[in-house]
């Protein structure tokens, strides 16, 4: 109860319950002040109700000043903005407000005390009295005029009996010019009367009084108001009766005073008693009207002071929300709204402030919007990436990384992601096998080509890779520069069985359509020898046998043409195990060395080798293949060579053994350079061209790569095959995408 009595006083206190207050307080104070200083009775009655309400009013403004004063000095120890401002306006107020009062406070005080002195003159005073005396002696002569008028007409009654009475006062009347005249008896009876007003019954009587100077022998004549009609001059004579009729009569005559004498005759008397009794209280006027006057300076000054706080707070109100509002605005808060209290400029700056405000957040809402929508898409587009199967790189134009998928780093067997805001030039430098990737992106980027499209050979960690690069260049978004997005796809596997696959239906084919009409002439050839051979004449016999032994002889080559058919195509399943590629290479050349005593074979292999996981049957076949060939080049060549060497080599992150075939024969002409590798691509005559694509095949079936090149005085043959971990298993044929994700697996249990 007691927290709900001190809100509502909160409430009113701060509300415009007190300026209301303070209006009504200081009407009603003028207002009693104003009726006070018409009289001093006034004055006197007023007094305490005027006091009261003047301090009660001063009391208020004190109140209201020092709630005021009280919080500006906290405003200013806070620093609240607006304080200095604000203090500024109260104290220009207060001067301009204060300083004009004071000015006319003063003059007024002493236009009080001269004014109030100049009113108790002696001129006043005596021309007051010379008006009353003037008055006085205007009415002594009319009485005494109509004195003597009367006193003539009561000599013509004295001879008018009581009965003719009526009829003489009529004449009399209307030649007096009186408003009544009236016959009395001695005793006061009235005999007989004539007045100008039919309205009244009954005359005029005589008082006691007049009755008593007139049996003294005395006229009466006096100012005596009659009824309701004002005042009359009224004149009483005795008439000397010459008639023998008995008492004495008296006659009395009624003349009407002029309205306007009688209203001159009470405001010169009205006036006089006034200027009296102001004499008299000549100094407590004085001070009735100075306290008057500084009661109401004083409630001035301090309505003054106080109205200096209020319009200053009201002033700086907006000013203190705009404040408030640019600091929340600069703090991040587009959502203020400051309270519109007036339709001035403040109130139109304030409205501004709100438009700006809104727009501001309608502003960083779509903002807000369209980065969520952007931050949606990024996150979409980064799951696409992810699982997406094709690399993705996102470079600008100098070849800084900006965006890389995990595929990407798959393909390349790197860690693309650590790459991220650098130049690819140092991904390439760390890993020496994706130069090439870097050096065909670069070459697009300077020649500027808007789309490509290029198929690479990569040698890295898993071996040998084909990659299908496509390049399209970026738009360039504001001043963002544009660059190029590359997507890549591992396509070895995809190459390598489309390019098995049709070289093994071709060589299924071939050795279908051969085989099946050998055995038939070899049969043929055979039964010949075995029929005719021994019936006929020498010289025919020999001729039948050396044809049959040709037939014969062919239809064996033929087979061994079908059998290399068969070999590469089909798929043979190769048994990995581990391999010492320095002791099968020194296998394969102790025989060789001791078929072909004149072929110079020298080896030149490197002690550090590691142990391979390879098929040995396989790379055994690939030797023969390889040393064959060389021994086929250097067949007619004099003094020829033929060295076989190996190494291991580290490049980034791929660990390899390099084996190298060279021979002495010549080397390779260009136009079979280019297709070596290729089926049924050879310069011998009755080559199969089946050697060498053997040789491809067997080394992409372990992950490697395969080149030949001319040197100086022949041609060498170049095989890496990548170091992997021992599995001990058997597996199958397989692509090399599988093989090398398998791999990884692996490495990463």
């Amino acid at each position: 109860m007691v927290q709900l009595a001190l809100a509502t006083l909160k409430r009113l206190a701060t509300g415009r319950t007190p300026a209301a207050l303070l209006v009504v307080l200081l009407l009603a104070g003028l207002y009693l002040m104003s009726d006070a200083t018409h009289s001093s009775t006034a004055f006197g009655q007023l007094y305490s109700w005027l006091l009261v309400i003047n301090i009660a009013a001063a009391l208020l403004l004190i109140g209201l000043i020092g709630k005021h004063l009280y919080r500006l000095v906290r405003q200013m120890k806070s620093r609240s903005p607006g304080t200095r401002l604000t203090s500024r306006l109260v104290v220009m107020f207060i001067v301009l407000a204060v300083t004009p009062v004071t000015v006319v406070y003063y003059f007024s005080l002493d236009f009080i005390q001269r004014g109030i002195d100049s009113w108790f003159d002696v001129r006043v005073e005596q021309a007051l009295d010379d008006a009353l005396e003037l008055g006085r002696a205007s009415l002594d002569m009319r009485m005494r005029e109509v004195l003597h008028q009367t006193q003539q007409v009561s000599t013509e009654l004295s001879d008018t009996t009581d009965a003719l009475a009526p009829f003489a006062l009529n004449d009399l009347r209307a030649k007096l010019d009186a408003s009544e005249l009236t016959l009395f008896s001695s005793s006061g009876h009235i005999i007989a009367s004539s007045a100008a007003e039919t309205a009244g019954i009954i005359p005029t009587l005589t008082d006691e009084r007049t009755l008593l100077q007139l049996r003294q022998g005395k006229d009466y004549v006096g100012l005596d108001p009659i009824r309701d009609t004002g005042l009359h001059v009224r004149v009483a004579v005795l008439i000397s009766d010459r008639l023998p009729v008995g008492d004495a009569r008296i006659l009395q005559a009624l003349y009407p005073i002029s309205e306007r004498m009688n209203t001159l005759a009470n405001s010169v008397q009205s006036a006089f008693a006034q200027y009296k009794e102001l004499a008299y209280l000549r100094k407590p006027l004085k001070y009735s009207f100075i306290l008057t006057l500084s009661l109401v300076l004083l409630l001035s000054m301090l309505t003054s002071v106080w109205a200096a706080f209020f319009s200053a707070r009201r002033l700086m109100a907006p000013i203190t929300d705009l404040v408030e509002g640019t600091q929340a605005v600069a703090a991040g808060d587009y959502r203020t709204r400051l309270p519109l209290s007036t339709n001035d400029e403040l109130g139109f700056l304030v409205r501004s402030f709100n438009e700006m405000t809104h727009k501001i957040a309608l502003a960083q809402s779509e903002v807000q919007r369209s980065q969520q929508h952007a931050e949606e898409q990024r996150a979409y587009l980064e799951v696409v990436l992810r699982h997406l199967s094709s690399g993705v790189l996102s470079l600008g134009h100098d070849l800084t990384l900006h965006t890389c998928n995990q595929a990407a780093g798959q393909i390349l067997g790197i860690d693309v992601s650590t790459y991220l805001n650098r130049p690819l030039t140092e991904l390439a430098t760390e890993h020496g096998h994706s130069q090439h990737l870097v050096d065909v992106i670069g070459e697009h980027l300077q020649r500027g080509d808007s789309e490509w499209r290029e198929e690479l050979v990569l040698f890295g960690s898993a071996g040998r890779q084909v990659l299908m690069c496509r390049g399209t260049q970026l738009p360039e978004l504001g001043e963002e520069a544009g660059g190029v997005v590359v997507v890549f796809d591992d396509v070895t596997a995809l190459v390598q069985a489309q390019r098995d696959a049709a070289w093994g239906e071709v060589a299924r084919r071939l050795a279908h359509e051969i085989k099946n009409p050998l055995t038939p002439i070899q049969l043929s050839a055979e039964r010949l020898r075995r029929k005719y051979l021994a019936t006929m004449s020498p010289k025919d016999a020999d001729v039948l046998d050396r044809s049959t032994h040709t037939i014969v002889q062919q239809v064996e080559s033929l087979k061994e043409m079908v059998k290399a058919f068969s070999e590469y195509a089909r798929m043979p399943q190769i048994n990995v195990d581990t391999v010492d590629l320095n002791h099968l290479v020194e296998e394969v050349l102790d025989l060789y060395r001791l078929e072909r005593s004149d072929a110079r074979l020298s080896a030149d292999l490197d002690p550090k080798m590691p142990e391979l996981q390879a098929d040995s049957g396989r790379l055994r076949q690939l030797l023969h293949n390889l040393i064959k060939n060389a021994l086929e080049a250097t067949d007619n060549v004099a003094d020829a060579r033929i060295s076989v060497s190996t190494r291991c080599l580290q490049e980034a992150a791929c660990r390899f053994v390099e084996l190298r075939v060279c021979d002495t024969g010549g080397g390779i002409s260009d136009e079979l350079l280019a297709n070596l590798f290729e089926p049924y691509v050879t310069s011998k005559r009755k080559g199969t061209g089946l050697g060498l694509a053997i040789v491809k095949k067997i080394v992409e079936e372990h992950g490697g790569m395969v080149r030949a090149e001319n040197i100086p005085g022949g041609a060498a043959v170049t095989i890496r095959l990548p170091v992997r971990e021992a599995k001990g298993q058997r597996v199958s044929r397989e692509t090399t995408s599988q093989q090398i994700t398998r791999d990884k697996d692996d490495a990463a249990a």
